[in-house]
């Protein structure tokens, strides 16, 4: 499939808290290693915020009494809200968790001393603050347990290596010490490094989930802080697909007209003229004047046609009188490949969302027959929850390319008129999937 058309949102992916607890998950998971690596290296950052502030405040207010120290005062605030910044970044990679910014909108204009006191009356600045001090001492205790548990989790796991290298080993766990004279003699103690594994995911997992937390908790917006930013990117979301969509309709508008003004009107003229010229020749030329009425009859079927073909472009026939299954079944049997239809709807949705999933599935069997080089495809349209979710398939090569203004683009952007979403995932060598949700209440 050559277009590919998605809309901004996107599925959202596994964090360290979300997700299964079950030793394997926990190892598959990108979010363990990324934590256990962020346990063992973030010490650097904790001792490095600890130190700027424990100097930097402590300097500050000594020189304060002569007045030097209040320039230091406001450029540590803007320092630490920089490194809150920093913090948000490394949590998100780190831990998968998202933390949105918590800040107040600053006052416009240029003067810097209304900015300053917005940023010092701003709850969340001071957050900022007693995080990056507490960020030490928590660095500090998942620095050692961290270290401590995967290098006894190493340590046994490598032991017929060590062993075999160093001519012996002996192991203490405890109160329990372990000789292994060879390799073969080492091997029990890999089991214990297995069970220590085990031990060390769940302990990183844990220590990572609790760090999240506490990150949440202080650098991000508090719970009517963050119903407000939902509330406002929900509506610069609805004011953005109400926009695309007034375009789309535009643009199909512009279509229509394109399409009556040089298709259907041209052939229509063109009947009218035969029709003139063979009145102007009926009673001097009746062979001359049949053949142009011939000539004009076969002109309307093939305005009649065009009509049709682009009645269907708006709104198929079919599709109002006998709904999805019999209208997406004539578009399969019009495509280009095998095509297998699968309807799942208890009832009839709305005929907005009916219109929508119908042009999705025309588009995509369109550039399926174009672009994918496909032998098959499969069409599914299921109701999930209060969700139509309409899918289209092919074997084809894959490797979609986002062109914008392109014929998925305006798809996606007339599913985005009533809040729908379409993603296309479609990888090097295929397969290709498109799927719309659209919402739809009963």
């Amino acid at each position: 499939m050559g277009e590919l058309s998605s809309t901004a949102a996107a599925r959202g992916r596994a964090t360290i808290v979300s997700g299964s607890w079950r030793p394997m998950a926990m190892a598959r998971s990108w979010t363990i290693w990324s934590s256990a690596l962020y346990m063992v290296t973030s010490l650097a950052f904790g001792l490095g915020w600890f130190i700027f502030l424990t100097v930097g405040l402590t300097l500050s207010a000594a020189l304060s009494l002569i007045w030097v120290g209040i320039p230091m005062l406001v450029l540590m605030m803007i320092g630490w809200r920089f490194a809150a910044v920093v913090e948000r970044v490394l949590a998100e990679r780190a831990f998968g968790v998202r933390i949105r910014s918590p800040y107040r909108e600053l006052p416009e204009g240029r003067n810097p001393l209304s900015k300053l006191k917005a940023m010092a009356q701003d709850p969340a600045t001071w957050k900022d603050l007693v995080y990056l001090f507490l960020r030490f001492p928590l660095a500090l205790v998942e620095f050692a347990v961290s270290v401590m548990i995967w290098t006894a989790a190493g340590t046994f796991l490598a032991l017929p290596l060590i062993a075999q290298e160093s001519d012996g080993v002996e192991v203490g766990l405890g109160f329990v010490s372990f000789w292994a004279g060879n390799a073969v003699a080492a091997l029990p103690g890999t089991v214990v490094g297995v069970f220590l594994l085990v031990i060390a995911l769940y302990v990183t997992r844990t220590l990572a989930v609790g760090h999240a937390l506490v990150a949440r908790a202080l650098l991000g917006p508090s719970r009517s802080q963050e119903e407000n930013l939902e509330l406002r990117e929900r509506t610069a979301y609805l004011r953005a697909s109400r926009a695309r969509g007034v375009d789309a309709a535009e643009f199909e508008r512009r279509r229509i007209e394109r399409d009556l003004h040089d298709g259907a009107q041209q052939r229509l003229l063109a009947v009218a003229m035969d029709i003139g010229r063979a009145r102007a020749k009926l009673d001097e030329d009746p062979e001359g004047a049949r053949a142009l009425i011939e000539q004009a009859h076969a002109g309307t079927k093939e305005a009649i046609s065009e009509l049709r073909d682009l009645a269907r472009g708006i709104y198929p026939a079919i599709l109002t009188d006998r709904g999805l299954d019999p209208a997406l079944s004539g578009l399969a049997g019009r495509a280009a490949v095998p095509v297998e239809v699968e309807v799942d709807l208890p009832e009839r949705p709305p005929a907005a969302v009916e219109s929508i999933a119908y042009f999705i599935v025309a588009e995509a069997l369109a550039n399926i027959a174009k672009y994918a080089r496909a032998t098959r495809a499969t069409v599914r349209v299921a109701r999930e929850d209060s969700w139509v979710v309409v899918e289209v398939a092919d074997n084809g090569v894959g490797g979609a390319v986002a062109r914008p203004n392109g014929g998925l683009a305006g798809l996606a952007d007339r599913a985005a008129t009533i809040d729908g979403m379409l993603v296309v995932d479609s990888p090097p060598g295929g397969p290709t999937v498109l799927r719309a949700d659209l919402p739809c209440t009963w």
